[in-house]
């Protein structure tokens, strides 16, 4: 642990603070302002299909001017579509609405970074260690995030504006805390140099298929199910506060496991740590569909954010075993394009699934992914075990 490191933790923790904001209010506001009710979670989607664009061109930006600058225009960005966002509603416009979480998407593709950027900040033998612990920061958004916008959700006449404005002083702050890490320096490859093998042949690894496919679909069904919940706690008659409250122990969900995430991956190593992952996620999707009371949305959640967090956790690692230092921004880049699209498409299910399917069918479905990353593990397991065998 050191201060570069708490700092970006911290950051982590601004960015959850508006991820958690943005998912509070954007499907409610959505719901609001879409000609029709499937179209509710549309800004939702914008938001991770800005994240899937804007990946390789942080990748690049990264490679090119280095982390720092990079999260810098981030939160810049961040601020901006913020601004929008509140004007969007002001004036009432769902298109343009959609178009400010787009380009909020640039600032979700810069902060998903961090996690990785926590590695190059500890020496090598505690890199599981730091990524978890910048992923820890989360708890932060935890708190901040669902409060926030229940506390200036009504603070300006038109609802939810106050709540857009506010996440530019949570851009701010962060903008402020992350002048003061200092990275390793960063040096821009020279014309023509080497930037390790080709992509294709990076993904080809069955190592880094099964890391980006346990990532990429449990940040899928992680925001499948939770960007359905404020629309589902609505249709059953919950007020706004309970879910915030929900949201709020899906973020620590999220989050307070990766104190420890770092430690049991260093024990026990990826795949048994992402395989109770997927065991949480069915435990889940069996909570929800045990009923639609208030504690049933609040421990299905609280489950789901743990099940995330040791399947996203574990992935990330698992991905930093798949590629040489001078492939590391475009590895990581495909990883959270990979990542993002599927959220896109989750996020677009969730808003048509749970405004015409209801809540039972959108978890009874949840049970593919499950399966699917469930299957990806055993696979990877087996070609581990046949290439330890001796000849």
């Amino acid at each position: 642990m050191n201060p570069n490191l708490l700092l970006l933790a911290f950051c982590q923790g601004m960015f959850m603070t508006n991820g958690i904001a943005f998912i509070a209010m954007n499907g409610l506001v959505g719901l609001a302002l879409a000609p029709v009710g499937w179209m509710a979670t549309l800004p939702v989607t914008s938001y991770v299909v800005g994240g899937a664009i804007s990946a390789p061109l942080v990748a690049r930006i990264q490679a090119r001017w280095g982390r720092k600058r990079s999260f810098q225009i981030g939160l810049v960005v961040a601020a901006v579509s913020a601004a929008a966002c509140a004007y969007a509603v002001q004036q009432q416009q769902f298109v343009l609405l959609m178009l400010s979480t787009l380009l909020a998407g640039f600032y979700q593709a810069n902060a998903a970074l961090y996690r990785f950027a926590g590695t190059e900040l500890v020496e090598p033998a505690f890199k599981e260690k730091a990524l978890s612990l910048v992923l820890a920061g989360g708890i932060v958004g935890a708190f901040l995030g669902p409060n926030l916008a229940d506390l200036t959700v009504g603070l300006l006449p038109t609802r939810f504006v106050g709540a857009y404005l506010s996440l530019i002083g949570v851009a701010a702050v962060s903008f402020i805390a992350l002048s003061f890490i200092r990275f390793p320096e960063h040096r821009a490859p020279a014309p023509g140099a080497s930037t390790g093998r080709p992509l294709g042949e990076i993904m080809r690894q069955p190592v880094f298929a099964v890391s980006v496919a346990a990532g990429a679909l449990g940040y899928g069904l992680m925001n499948l199910l939770m960007s359905a919940t404020p629309i589902a706690m609505q249709q059953c008659k919950h007020p706004f506060t309970s879910a915030t409250l929900v949201l709020e122990w899906h973020v620590l969900g999220m989050y307070v496991p990766s104190f420890f995430t770092g430690h049991l991956i260093k024990r026990f190593g990826a795949l048994p740590v992402m395989a109770v992952g997927v065991l949480l996620n069915l435990a889940c999707v069996a909570v929800a569909l045990s009923g639609v009371d208030l504690m049933q949305f609040l421990v299905s959640l609280f489950l789901l954010g743990v099940g995330w967090n040791f399947l996203y956790t574990g992935g990330s690692t698992l991905l930093t075993t798949a590629y040489r230092p001078e492939e590391k921004n475009k590895a990581q880049g495909a990883m959270d394009t990979c990542v993002f699209a599927t959220m896109a498409l989750s996020s677009f299910a969730s808003g048509a699934l749970i405004t015409t399917q209801g809540w039972t069918l959108l978890n009874l479905g949840s049970l593919l992914p499950i399966a699917a990353v469930g299957l990806a593990l055993a696979w990877l397991a087996a070609q581990q075990r046949q290439a330890a065998r001796p000849v």
